[in-house]
């Protein structure tokens, strides 16, 4: 079968970044209005951080189970399913008369984003033929994740000054009508051609289990420490269980996940490179918001339009990788990318230690936001240019885990040296983090510039259905 490209392609492409967009802002929107939120709702500073943990929890944990149910099941269905869900939770937030159901709400939001985004994220490489073309898309949506970020962050000031903190949740419910509406006319179906509409029930079991265990270890840390009997309790048994799935992928007949989609070198170093640029891009903007707030005296809407900086850059830098990745190459553009991350956090260390010094801070900024989105977009495109597109499901939730572990991570580590040595030292340890991510680059991504343009056309093994 042909690959025949969509005519309403970019179409396509604009209406699932929109729902990505959103449940990446959601998972730091909630960070500025968490005192409002504490206040109004009589939360103490633990379940307050549960406002938080339930998203990321549910987020993280889930994705790459239902990354490979949208291959087996039907990626429109499940895109279409989670965004009703996002919406129905998102309304349960806004309304939420009590700490406790905010936080079922936003465990719900956590589960309906685990559904959307690797769904999104393989209908648009199914979507869009191998070549220039599917780079170009892979590049705005790479660019997402960290201008998501940064974006929830300054519309968590405005929103919770200008109309209250219910409105952070009530925002995503006319976007989510609106998208769920245009997704019928929109999108294809499109699913493993040829596989059972069953899965590993086992091994969806054990790796929900052991993502659920890691992210809640890491969750854990900046409360309880690194050294607490709970915490290593965890990632003992976090550990167990991942020991456990191997021994059961390793015998099953149809894997949840394929032993083969792990033995792409592009796909485990741009996996690699999206962990530590998320651990890198959510430390430094924990550490961030805490100097601001506590030793400037900055509000938090100031804080946010700071965090504007990094996000002009970061679009830039985008455009630019985009256009230029087909002549550097793969390889040279997360090099550059995780290099100018790790001279912004060691401007940032400069910054922190001539205390008032706005210029500095500004200067590291915009360096750290260009290098944000050049190396998430060359490592976005580098974990899918080898994937087959009936794994382009499980391979999307492989990098929303990634991205999602890095960030619980980042924000881990980075608080833990705060608490330690200070602001300087956490912004240093982010910069080693980002320095792991250039040798990263230099040692995985060996692949010339243009092979990901002689790729056969994965869509050619589809079978694609209009609904």
């Amino acid at each position: 079968m042909s690959h025949d490209p969509q005519p309403r392609r970019w179409r396509v492409l604009a209406l699932l970044a929109t729902a990505f967009f959103m449940t990446i802002l959601d998972s730091t929107i909630v960070v500025t209005a968490l005192p409002s939120i504490a206040g109004d709702l009589g939360m103490d500073d633990v379940s307050g951080q549960w406002v938080v943990t339930a998203y990321v929890l549910a987020f993280g944990a889930l994705l790459l189970f239902f990354g490979r149910v949208a291959d087996l099941l039907g990626r429109r269905r499940m895109f279409i399913g989670g965004n009703a869900l996002w919406v129905a939770a998102s309304l349960l937030c806004g309304l939420a008369p009590s700490g406790e159901l905010l936080i079922v709400g936003r465990g719900l939001q956590g589960l309906a984003a685990a559904v959307i985004a690797p769904a999104a994220l393989s209908i648009v490489m199914v979507t869009f033929p191998a070549g220039p073309e599917r780079n170009n898309a892979l590049a705005l949506w790479g660019g997402l994740g960290g201008v998501g970020a940064t974006v929830g962050l300054v519309l968590g000031g405005l929103i919770t000054d200008g109309l209250g903190w219910e409105f952070i949740f009530f925002v995503n419910v006319p976007v989510g009508i609106v998208v769920g509406a245009l997704s019928l006319s929109l999108l294809r179906e499109s699913r493993e051609a040829g596989a059972p509409r069953t899965f590993d029930a086992a091994g969806a079991v054990l790796v929900t289990a052991a993502l659920s265990l890691l992210v809640y270890a890491i969750t854990q840390i900046p409360t309880v420490g690194w050294s607490d009997p709970r915490t290593l309790g965890l990632f003992v048994a976090a550990c167990a269980f991942g020991g456990l799935l191997i021994v059961v992928e390793s015998r099953s007949a149809a894997p949840l996940v394929p032993g083969r989609i792990l033995r792409s070198r592009l796909l485990i170093g741009g996996n690699l490179l999206i962990f530590t640029a998320g651990m890198a891009v959510d430390g430094l903007l924990i550490t961030l918001t805490a100097y601001v707030q506590r030793v400037l005296g900055w509000s938090a809407l100031q804080f946010g339009l700071l965090a504007a900086v990094m996000t002009v850059t970061s679009v830039v830098a985008i455009v630019a990788v985009e256009r230029s990745i087909a002549h550097v190459g793969m390889k040279w553009a997360a090099v550059c990318g995780s290099t100018l991350l790790a001279a912004g956090c060691l401007i940032l260390v400069s910054a922190a230690g001539a205390v008032g010094s706005v210029s500095i801070l500004v200067a590291g900024l915009l360096i750290f936001g260009a290098g944000m989105g050049a190396a998430f977009v060359s490592a976005q495109i580098a974990a899918l240019t080898d994937v087959r597109a009936d794994h382009s499901g499980l391979a999307a939730g492989l990098v929303d885990t990634s991205f999602s572990i890095g960030s619980c991570l980042g924000v881990a580590l980075a608080t833990t040296a705060a608490l330690i040595g200070g602001y300087q030292t956490a912004f240093a340890a982010t910069a080693v983090i980002a320095a792991v991510g250039v040798v990263i680059g230099l040692a995985l991504l060996h692949q010339p510039s243009r092979t990901a343009d002689k790729v056969p056309d994965p869509a050619d093994e589809l079978v694609k259905d209009r609904l």
